[in-house]
């Protein structure tokens, strides 16, 4: 139920999406240029704000696609502080590649990862300086309309999807709901495992989804506690024990509620310290942490927190060993209901395989504007 006065909003979600319809009416024209190039380019993306899943339905393909083709991960770099191009290496910091592709290069050191807030700037840089590539994956794009993607992967969370909800500010919607006309797959994610054939399918009729669109249900598999911080103090860890200690997470993520709900399941008790998205954590957010786990009385228990955020708190320096010796994060992956893995993946294969052309890039070359 929406809040009384957060009806006082919708004056300027009607002038936000009159912006919205003129933008997009004027790359539907052909007014303002679109540029499509000769490789394969698969955008993932949402119409909503936030807490879809993009980071590890981005890594879901890497894992899929890397074994086939000498893929490049495009990203804006949220939270880094220079707007340039950039290639990301596992040496890089927060600053200067941003918190996901940080986490995406250090996972996987054998594709090439990229930031740019020009997205056709950043295309054309990997191709120069990295001609061996043969599959550009281009995060959170959708809305980025400068650049036509091959393939468009959009997602939305199942308790909160697209079809219910409204344009920013009233809702969190980016962009207006018949866009989603734009998109090749609709993955609807963070889905119940027991989610039926039957609720898939009424899910899908109201979507209304056009005849060359495919519309799959994914869900997250969370796996065993890996120390945030190296050391010899934290070589393993076993989860039973959790049954009679309490959780303290930290996150700094746009919904939690999925994580929260699996620790609920697997331990005594999650005390929940939340941050917003992207949050930059401080030392001093820290110490009130820990102040408060003292004030707490518990004495048995472990901090959590999530793969990205982890990534943010290894820039702190300084942390207390109480902080360091006792925080692990909780590695996340997306698993495909109803079996539909395999065939999203030989989808996308099959697109990549025959659209795969000649990279190299010089001048325009590869390039084609629409």
């Amino acid at each position: 139920m929406q809040h009384p006065l957060k009806y006082l909003l919708y004056p300027l979600t009607l002038v936000y999406g009159l912006v919205i319809v003129i933008r997009n009416w004027l790359y539907d024209r052909k007014i303002l240029p679109s540029t499509e190039y000769d490789i394969p380019v698969i955008c993932v993306g949402n119409l909503a704000v936030g807490g879809t899943g993009k980071t590890s339905h981005t890594e879901y393909l890497i894992t899929a696609l890397k074994e086939h083709f000498r893929i490049a991960v495009l990203s804006r770099g949220y939270l880094r502080t220079s707007r340039e191009f950039r290639l990301v290496e596992g040496t890089d910091t927060v600053a200067t590649a941003g918190d996901e592709p940080l986490q995406i290069a250090r996972k996987f050191s054998d594709i090439t990862v990229a930031v740019d807030r020009d997205r056709n700037n950043g295309i054309k840089e990997i191709l120069r300086q990295k001609p061996e590539t043969e599959l550009i994956i281009m995060d959170d794009g959708f809305q980025h309309r400068s650049v036509t993607p091959g393939r468009s992967i959009v997602l939305t969370e199942y308790s909160r999807m697209y079809i219910s909800d409204h344009l920013l500010p009233f809702g969190r919607l980016r962009e207006h709901r018949r866009n989603i006309e734009r998109a090749d797959f609709i993955l609807v994610t963070k889905s119940p495992r027991s989610l039926s054939p039957i609720e898939m399918r009424i899910v899908a009729t109201n979507m209304k989804k056009y005849p060359y669109q495919n519309i799959y249900f994914t869900t997250l598999r969370y796996g065993s506690p890996i120390p945030a911080f190296k050391g010899p103090e934290l070589e393993s860890f076993e989860p039973g024990i959790l049954k009679t200690r309490q959780i303290f997470l930290i996150t700094g993520i746009a919904n939690p509620a999925p994580l929260i709900e699996y620790l609920e399941g697997i331990a005594e008790k999650v005390n929940h310290f939340g941050f917003r998205d992207h949050h930059n954590f401080s030392p001093e957010d820290i110490s009130g942490i820990l102040r408060r786990i003292e004030a707490s009385g518990v004495s048995e228990y472990c901090i959590f927190t999530t793969e990205k955020d982890a990534v943010r708190l290894r820039m702190l320096d300084g942390l207390p060993k109480e902080f360091t010796e006792q925080t692990f994060y909780i590695p996340v992956e997306v698993e495909f209901l109803n079996d539909d893995g395999e065939e999203f993946k030989n989808h996308i294969i099959n697109y990549v395989r025959t659209n795969k052309g000649n990279s190299r890039f010089s001048g325009s070359e590869g390039v084609h504007k629409t």
